[in-house]
């Protein structure tokens, strides 16, 4: 039997490249505080459906890009989003049992995860915020999480990812 060729890899670059655009996009000050975490977002996405090509590497990588955008210490995204990718990757097989508001529930956990270790070695360095609205992304991830996992399934199955 024939093994499928793997393609799309540029089209998944070019996905995290979108969330990274959004990450990085001028908000009003009102909105700023309800920013989804984009590339964590995609990053799970990707880790769900694919594990075999996205996974702790590839999350480790797209925090160290984070790191050096939001100009933060290197390495806290990096922490974060490459145990992000590892739980996505094992809980890959139940999240795909899940309807899609109960998947967002799950991210709404894994983002806040991520918020807590980046929460934690800001808190190290002295520079941990002191308000609530620190946490106001893993809710808005969580309620954009539909809409992302229809988008990026369009995209898998228009450009045929394996």
């Amino acid at each position: 039997m024939e093994q499928p060729v793997n393609r799309g890899g540029l089209v998944i670059l070019l996905t995290f490249a979108v969330a990274y655009i959004l990450a990085l996009m001028p908000l009003y000050d009102g909105l700023r505080s309800f920013r989804p975490e984009w590339v964590s977002l995609v990053l799970i996405y990707w880790c769900m459906t694919i594990p075999h090509r996205v996974g702790v590497f590839s999350g480790w990588m797209a925090g160290i890009i984070l790191d050096v955008v939001y100009g933060a210490l290197i390495g806290q995204y990096a922490l974060a989003l490459a145990i992000i990718a590892f739980l996505s990757y094992k809980l890959q097989n139940r999240l795909h049992l899940y309807p899609i508001l109960q998947q967002s529930l799950i991210i709404m956990l894994l983002i806040a995860l991520s918020q807590m270790i980046i929460l934690w070695i800001k808190g190290l360095t002295g520079t941990a915020p002191h308000t609530v609205s620190y946490w106001l992304p893993s809710i808005s991830s969580t309620i954009i999480w539909p809409l992302v996992y229809a988008i990026l399934s369009h995209i898998r199955r228009a450009f045929g990812i394996v």
